[in-house]
């Protein structure tokens, strides 16, 4: 399920790159260009920070949907997609965080 929300989800994303950027957010988002996807990824990341230190578990997991979303956005603007960071994830398991550190030297 995890995935397939995730691919339906950069689907959409992809198709409103093409959107009038007054018929949806993520198209306004998308004109606005990579500082203004970047400035709301920043914010996400933040308010998933405060979210953390809280007591409120269902806030903590509405920030992070928060900043995942943003973050496809980057993705999708970027030319990437969720599987290159499948893939990506796919390559670590099993590795060391110690190794796989080491290695990106």
């Amino acid at each position: 399920m995890s995935n397939d929300i995730l691919q339906r989800l950069a689907g959409i994303l992809e198709a409103r790159k093409q959107a009038a950027p007054e018929s949806s957010y993520v198209a306004k988002l998308f004109s606005k260009g990579d500082d203004a996807i970047l400035k709301k990824v920043i914010e996400e990341a933040g308010e998933v920070l405060l979210a953390a230190k809280e007591d409120d578990s269902q806030h903590l997991v509405y920030e992070v949907a928060d900043l995942w979303f943003h973050t496809l956005v980057l993705l999708a603007q970027k030319g990437l997609s969720v599987d290159d960071v499948f893939k990506e994830l796919a390559r670590r398991e099993g590795v060391s965080g110690i190794a796989e550190k080491a290695n990106r030297k």
